[in-house]
């Protein structure tokens, strides 16, 4: 992966969006943008609609990528995740949230861990 942080960041999406096709993904749309933010990727693995979200981290500092993605995210996901099936009147459609975690250094490739159903709804968080 490259050094710029804006490239990091797309590099890290690009890398992750090839390890979910080799692992029979479909990518639907990937940096859907609103006023509330971005969702990086939204996939399908089977039935189920997937929001994935890619954090990349060039050292363990702090946690790594593992942490980067706290309660206070989460919620901003599920907000997204929420106006995204509204604006597709996909309501009643099963869905998921992945993250993605790329860990790399200046001299190895990025190791890559893929947390399924990295976190759940709490409640009725996914209200209309």
């Amino acid at each position: 992966m490259s050094r710029e942080p804006r490239t990091f960041g797309q590099d890290a999406e690009w890398e992750a969006e090839r390890y979910l096709r080799r692992k029979g993904y479909r990518i639907l749309q990937r940096n859907v943008r609103s006023p509330r933010g971005e969702l990086d990727l939204v996939t399908r693995n089977g039935d189920v609609l997937v929001f994935v979200e890619v954090k990349a981290r060039r050292t363990a500092a702090y946690g790594g990528a593992s942490y980067a993605v706290d309660g206070r995210k989460q919620a901003r996901l599920i907000r997204l995740a929420a106006d995204y099936l509204a604006r597709h009147r996909l309501r009643t459609r099963s869905c998921r949230f992945d993250v993605v975690l790329l860990n790399s250094g200046a001299a190895r490739r990025a190791e890559i861990e893929h947390i399924e159903n990295a976190f759940e709804v709490p409640g009725d968080d996914l209200r209309w």
